[in-house]
């Protein structure tokens, strides 16, 4: 991996959240966060392990990265970034974009997008902005083709995130499998822990030459650059869970910020006391969420390598 004369490489983990990230979507009724993690611990966080650059890719929200901007308003090494779900038109799939560089503006005009993933991404792709295709298989269950998927999808992007330390080994590998097939143009790889839990931060990363974040980005740009870390294990996964659990249950206590109003935060009181017993199995839950995700892998493999396949055929028309 090269970059211009005189650079280096820089190291970031381009996939982490922050308690901007929003409700969960699962069991509503208990109003947790999808993480507990506060900005400035990621930040402090991932530096002491190594990482230049520090980034927040809260789910649809900037608040993470804001944040760190207000504390350190003039460090330079903060890389605004968000993680933007769209939804590919005409079809119920969801797909998460990691979009790099952004202003709060840019985060406002998307909005209105998002229903329409091409729509959004040529938004913020004549912004000049970075854009990563996030786990490319968690979400595919078979509304379409995995040829007509990455078809479609991989044009709007610059970078496909291969290593990603919540996913199986066998997930990141069909994604690098999928970069390494494409002759569309120039595709970066990249890394990110995807961490709900302070523990997790930086457990994957991105390399890519440069000096700056500006310089750092361009190499995104250009497809020059590679991942690093490790992949996800089910062990892995279970503390993430475990971990989202007993920092909510922290949270009610009033042990960290919840964001909740009084009468919500006395109602999931209520529901999480009535429903105690369920909250401790989350070994249960990760090794349902692994077969599924084992079953979905196999399946999207067995599809792209099929040698005369539809999927295959429409990958190759569209590559060519």
């Amino acid at each position: 991996m090269s970059g211009a004369p005189g650079s280096h490489v820089l190291r970031a983990d381009l996939h982490v959240h922050s308690i901007h990230s929003g409700f969960t979507r699962t069991l509503r009724m208990f109003r947790s966060r999808d993480c507990y993690s506060n900005p400035e611990t990621v930040y402090r966080t991932a530096r002491a392990r190594g990482m230049d650059l520090v980034t927040i890719t809260d789910h649809d929200s900037l608040d993470g990265c804001l944040e760190l901007l207000d504390r350190h308003p003039d460090a330079p090494d903060i890389l605004t970034g968000e993680e933007i779900e769209c939804r590919v038109p005409d079809s119920d799939l969801r797909v998460h974009l990691g979009v790099f560089g952004l202003t709060e503006r840019h985060h406002r005009e998307v909005q209105p997008l998002r229903e329409n993933v091409f729509e959004s991404a040529a938004y913020l792709r004549s912004q000049g902005l970075v854009l990563v295709l996030h786990h490319p298989f968690h979400f595919l269950r078979g509304e379409m083709a995995v040829g007509t998927y990455l078809a479609r999808l991989l044009p709007l992007v610059h970078a496909v995130e291969t290593r990603n330390a919540a996913m199986q080994a066998s997930h990141n590998a069909l994604s690098e499998q999928a970069v390494r097939a494409w002759t569309g143009g120039p595709l970066g790889q990249t890394g990110g822990s995807d961490a709900h839990v302070v523990r997790h931060v930086a457990a994957a990363f991105t390399e890519a030459p440069g000096n700056t974040c500006e310089e750092f980005l361009e190499s995104l740009k250009r497809g020059a650059s590679r991942p690093g870390g490790v992949h996800g294990t089910t062990a892995r996964l279970a503390y993430e869970i475990y971990g989202v659990v007993f920092n909510y249950w922290g949270a009610l206590l009033g042990l960290q910020p919840c964001g909740l109003t009084a009468g919500q935060r006395a109602a999931a009181i209520g529901c999480s006391l009535l429903s105690l017993p369920f909250q401790f199995i989350p070994m249960l839950v990760t090794l349902a969420q692994r077969r599924g995700e084992r079953l979905r892998v196999a399946r999207c493999r067995q599809e792209l390598e099929a040698p005369r396949a539809d999927a295959g055929g429409q990958l190759d028309a569209a590559k060519g």
